[in-house]
């Protein structure tokens, strides 16, 4: 018998992002005969938890990764250079180094740079699990791809049972789950909860949430920015998250900085996903890029780079060979909706949080 029906009576689903049935995934998988390949690359930004499953967990993400094979092939892949990577060969597995760009450990990159191609998006005809051709008429074998704490999950349902695992989080989302938290006192603490516990809980085990910090960033580039006032009483859950535009997604947390520019932060990350593109559509060559200097110009005083901004995100989702440029454009739009105030400010010239930042350094030196 295979894992296939327990994975589906605990009602795993995906930990990368897309939430999507992993017992479905697998029974295609095993219907094809298909290379299996685990994603530890931690491609979202402010991600951890692949490498902490690798860190501290290896032996039973190697007991799913067998389990979920049945027999056929399984390649890990990490980013190039990283401590997963060497932990991973240190371990004598089979690695796929993958270069260190947010697109490139997206599925169906990896399934390209695994048989012989670039780590690069490709459009699908048909999902990748089955096989068939790329876009230029390359052969592609039966590959499927599973985030490595999903890969880990499975192990765990399989060691104790579906009703041990959905003992934890919610009906709609069962089972334990990590997440990656990072604020102004902590970077990538992972944390393992599960669906429906408090957010300002999670918040709280990486120092919680300052006073006058701006807002709290749900999701990474694909996700969105909430109010602080929006925080109490929210759940770590989609329906809840729903409430304020956001969903679980990848499993990531941020705090903003209080003694940061809320504006100038987003333009930080605007900047990194212009540079993170595998540079093969439009959307990624060109829109981006171009998103990130006008959020530049607006936030150096530009009034007439509003419009732009609010054009470019309009115009990026839908267009491209992944959804990169989908997020980011929901990730910026989020931006604008709960800075509107900084907005406004940086449109008339001036920026209340860099005023306050000068005023208290000065204050400090004039104490000292």
């Amino acid at each position: 018998m295979t894992i296939v029906p327990l994975l589906a009576e605990a009602g795993l689903t995906g930990r990368g992002g897309a939430a999507f049935s992993t017992a479905t995934k697998v029974a295609a998988a095993h219907a094809h005969d298909a290379h299996l390949v685990v994603n530890a690359c931690d491609g979202e930004l402010g991600a951890a938890k692949d490498g902490w499953v690798v860190a501290h967990r290896l032996g039973e993400l190697v007991d799913g990764a067998t389990e979920i094979a049945a027999g056929a092939s399984v390649t890990y892949a990490a980013h190039r250079g990283s401590d997963t990577a060497l932990r991973l060969r240190a371990a004598g597995l089979r690695v796929l180094g993958v270069p260190p760009r947010y697109v490139s450990s997206e599925e169906s990159a990896l399934i390209s740079l695994a048989q012989g191609g670039l780590a690069r998006p490709m459009t699908k005809r048909q999902p990748f699990v089955r096989g068939g051709r790329d876009s230029e008429g390359r052969r592609i074998s039966p590959t499927v791809v599973l985030n490595a704490e999903t890969v880990w999950r499975a192990a765990q349902i399989s060691r104790h049972g579906a009703a041990w695992f959905r003992s934890f989080g919610t009906p709609e989302q069962p089972g334990p789950r990590l997440v990656s938290v990072s604020t102004p006192v902590a970077r990538g603490v992972v944390v393992e909860t599960a669906a429906g516990a408090p957010v300002a809980d999670l918040l709280d085990l990486a120092g919680g949430l300052p006073d006058g910090s701006p807002a709290v960033l749900l999701g990474g580039l694909g996700g969105a920015i909430v109010r602080p006032r929006d925080v109490p009483g929210l759940l770590w859950s989609d329906p809840d998250l729903a409430r304020v535009g956001a969903r679980t997604g990848p499993g990531v947390l941020e705090v903003l900085d209080p003694r940061d520019c809320p504006l100038g932060f987003v333009e930080r990350c605007l900047t990194w996903a212009a540079g993170e593109s595998a540079g093969q559509c439009g959307p990624c060559m060109f829109g981006l890029p171009a998103l990130a200097a006008d959020w530049r110009a607006l936030v150096g005083g530009d009034d007439t780079a509003y419009d732009r901004v609010r054009s470019r995100v309009g115009l990026l989702p839908g267009r491209g060979a992944c959804r990169f440029p989908d997020g980011v454009a929901g990730f910026a739009w989020s931006a604008l909706h709960v800075f509107a105030d900084h907005v406004e400010q940086h449109r008339a010239g001036r920026c209340d949080a860099v005023a306050a930042r000068t005023t208290s350094r000065r204050t400090d030196a004039h104490v000292h």
